[in-house]
């Protein structure tokens, strides 16, 4: 392989490992989720009807695949609020605030563990 040759394999290389790490940040997660008090809760399809008391609102938003501290979603802003389903235990649901209705999250286990 001649100098010129190597030298244009090198920068294609280069360039296609810059592309490659460009695109993997992101929207890694699989589905949209809040975390509160350590625990994931997987946000669905459903919608509820009803809701209780406030339980909190989200800290910290953040679209990048990482561990986070405190209570934060890969979906929604800073400031959206969930709350309380008439019936049901905080432990295993809540009500997600989506453009005037409620979402129904449900609680997957603590976040960070597989």
């Amino acid at each position: 392989m001649n100098l010129k040759c190597a030298a244009y394999l090198f920068i294609l290389v280069s360039l296609l490992s810059l592309l490659a790490a460009c695109t993997s940040s992101g929207k890694d997660w699989n589905s949209s989720f809040i975390v509160w008090h350590g625990d994931m809760y997987e946000v669905g399809s459903e919608t509820i009807q009803e809701v209780e008391e406030k339980l909190g609102q989200v800290t910290v938003y953040s679209d990048r695949e990482a561990t986070y501290i405190g209570t934060f979603s890969n979906q929604y802003r800073k400031g959206t609020k969930f709350f309380a389903i008439p019936g049901e235990s905080p432990d295993d649901m809540i009500a997600v605030e989506e453009e005037g209705a409620y979402r129904k999250a449900v609680n997957t286990g603590k976040y960070g563990r597989k």
